[in-house]
C-alpha cells in the first residue's frame, strides 16, 4: 500500500510540473491548411490587403524592391482566388505595404508614400520620405486615419495625421522595422527585421516592449482576435503570437524556397493570405 501511494504520489507531483512547465501553445494546437492559390501571372507580389468586402489589394514589385522603373502595379483578386483586374493601377515603383482609410488606399512607393481613390484608381497625392535613398515598406492606418509608414532602410517610421507628413518616430531602437500595424489610438506593433521580433510601441510615450522574437525577416503583422497577431517571416514562415507573447509556427515553406511576405487575414472566413513573392501568386490558407 504505502508503495502505490509514492507512486502515485510521484506521478501526481509530475503531471503537475507537466501542466506548470509546458508552453501555453500546447494546450490549443493550430494549424494552416490551404485552400486556394491564383494563378502566377502576378508579378513579384509583396503584400496583399482584404478591403472589407469581398476585393484582395495585391501590391506587385514586378522588378527589383528598389527600382525607380515605373513597372509597378496593383492587383483586385476575389476571395476564392481569381484575379479581377490584373493591372487596376499601374506606372508605381516597386510597392509594397499597403492600408486603406475610407475610399483612399496608401501605398508605399520606394521614397514616397501615394494616396490611391479607390473610386478610379487613380493617384491623388503623394509624400516624399526625408533624405536620400529612402526604402519606405509598410504602411498601416489607425482607426483615426493616421497613416504610419515603416522605412526599413534607415530606422525610421514616418506619419500622416491631419495632413501633416512627418518623421514620427527614429533610431536603432526600431531595429529595422517592416511591418507596422496599428492598433486601436495608442498602440503601434511593428516587425523588427534585424532582431526577428514583433514589439509594442506606446504611441504616447515611443517606449518600445518586445512581444515575441526568434522570427527572423520579420514582414507582416495581422490581428487575430483581441491581442493576438499573425506573424510572417519572408523568408518562408507564418507564426501566430498570443497576448502573453507565446509564439507558434503554422507555416514553413523554406524549403520549397516559397517566400511569405507582407500577408492579410479575412477573419469572416478564418484565411491567412500569403503573397509568396517571387513564386508569383497568393495562397489562402484556412486558420484551425
Amino acid at each position: 500500500m504505502k508503495s502505490f501511494t509514492l507512486a502515485t504520489t510521484a506521478l501526481f507531483i509530475g503531471a503537475t510540473f507537466m501542466a506548470l512547465t509546458s508552453p501555453p501553445g500546447r494546450m490549443k494546437p493550430m494549424k494552416l491548411v490551404k485552400v486556394w492559390e491564383t494563378d502566377t501571372t502576378l508579378r513579384t507580389p509583396e503584400s496583399v490587403l482584404y478591403d472589407g468586402n469581398n476585393t484582395l489589394y495585391v501590391a506587385n514589385i514586378d522588378g527589383k524592391s528598389d527600382s525607380l522603373d515605373g513597372s509597378g502595379f496593383i492587383s483586385k483578386v476575389s476571395l476564392d482566388g481569381k484575379i479581377e483586374n490584373l493591372h487596376w493601377t499601374s506606372g508605381l515603383n516597386a510597392p509594397k505595404g499597403m492600408g486603406l482609410y475610407k475610399d483612399k488606399l496608401y501605398v508605399t512607393d520606394v521614397y514616397r508614400l501615394v494616396c490611391i481613390n479607390t473610386a478610379n484608381g487613380q493617384a491623388e497625392k503623394t509624400w516624399d520620405a526625408v533624405g536620400k535613398n529612402a526604402f519606405l515598406n509598410d504602411v498601416t492606418v489607425a482607426k483615426d486615419g493616421t497613416v504610419y509608414v515603416s522605412d526599413s532602410r534607415f530606422d525610421k517610421i514616418y506619419r500622416l495625421q491631419d495632413g501633416k507628413w512627418e518623421v514620427w518616430m527614429e533610431g536603432e531602437q526600431l531595429n529595422k522595422p517592416n511591418g507596422v500595424l496599428a492598433v486601436g489610438k495608442d498602440k503601434l506593433m511593428i516587425g523588427s527585421t534585424k532582431i526577428g521580433a514583433l514589439q509594442s510601441v506606446d504611441v504616447t510615450t515611443k517606449t518600445i516592449t518586445k512581444i515575441a522574437d526568434g522570427m527572423a525577416n520579420t514582414d507582416g503583422i495581422v490581428p487575430e482576435g483581441k491581442s493576438n497577431y499573425f506573424v510572417s517571416d519572408w523568408n518562408g514562415q507564418v507564426f501566430h503570437v498570443s497576448a502573453d507573447g507565446t509564439k507558434q509556427q503554422l507555416l514553413d515553406t523554406r524549403e520549397q524556397k516559397i517566400n511569405a511576405a507582407d500577408i492579410d487575414y479575412v477573419a469572416k472566413k478564418k484565411l491567412v493570405i500569403v503573397p509568396t513573392f517571387f513564386k508569383n501568386k497568393l495562397v489562402a490558407y484556412q486558420f484551425e
